[in-house]
Formats: C-alpha cells, sequence, structure tokens
C-alpha cells in the first residue's frame, strides 16, 4: 500500500461501523412505547425548536399526513404542544413539552447506560482512550455531512 490515506476504504469503514452501531441502538427497547416516527418527530422538535407539521414533515421526509398522525398521537399523550402562530393565524406550531423532553431524556440516558455497560465490559482501557479520541472526530465528520 503506498503513503496516500485511502479515504474510500475509510469512509466505506465507517458507514459501515456507524450503521451498524446505529441500528443496534435503536434496537434496543427502552419503554415508553414510543414508536420509531413518533421519537424522530419528538426528536426533531427538541433540536430544531418550534415548527409546524409541515416544517416536520418535509425535514423527515414522510407526507403531511404521516406526520399529522405522529404528532397527533404525541399531542394525545401531552409530549406536544400546539399553539397559534402569532404572525398567522392559520399556522398552528407545535413544540416539545416538558413531558416530551423528559420522555427523551429517559431514552438516551437508557441508550448512555447501555453503551457504558459495554464498553466497561469488552474493552481494554487503551480501546476505550481510542473511542474517546474518536467521538469529537465523528461528531465533526457528522456535522459537516
Amino acid at each position: 500500500m503506498n503513503d496516500e490515506v485511502n479515504t474510500d476504504r475509510i469512509a466505506a469503514a465507517l458507514f459501515g461501523s456507524v450503521s451498524l452501531l446505529v441500528r443496534r441502538i435503536r434496537q434496543v427497547p427502552t419503554g415508553g412505547g414510543l414508536t420509531m416516527p413518533e421519537r424522530q418527530a419528538l426528536s426533531q422538535l427538541d433540536r430544531g425548536g418550534p415548527a409546524t407539521s409541515s416544517e416536520l414533515a418535509r425535514q423527515a421526509q414522510i407526507t403531511a399526513q404521516a406526520m399529522g398522525t405522529t404528532l397527533g398521537a404525541l399531542q394525545a399523550r401531552g409530549l406536544v404542544g400546539r399553539r397559534q402562530d402569532p404572525e398567522d393565524g392559520r399556522r398552528v406550531i407545535l413544540t416539545v413539552t416538558d413531558a416530551g423532553r423528559q420522555e427523551l431524556s429517559d431514552k438516551r440516558n437508557a441508550r448512555t447506560e447501555l453503551l457504558s455497560r459495554v464498553l466497561t465490559g469488552t474493552f481494554t482501557p487503551a480501546e476505550l482512550e481510542q473511542l474517546a479520541a474518536a467521538a469529537p472526530l465523528l461528531e465533526r465528520l457528522a456535522q459537516k455531512i
């Protein structure tokens, strides 16, 4: 192999390993009974702030009807609140409620605890240092995509 870094090989390896990690984490039951679309919509609102149903549907690349059904279920459980847009009374703005934020926090904490247990029982101290060093690089990579 030459001295040049093979970015195609690195990209393929990262894509495969990160995709597997994300799939496996998403499969972990965390209680609370949120469906994947509900969890994604709630996370979108939490990260992006107040939005309309149509804005959320566009971001998620799903139909407005599907997003409406998802948001209706979240609202019925008290996880999403609705208010009239002060600038356009025809529009409804959706926000995450305190209960919705707590639901997301509980799910993230459960997944973080699982990762911590696996890291503790599976990896050497040197490997843990490598993973710790890679985390900010992976975050920077994600932000650039």
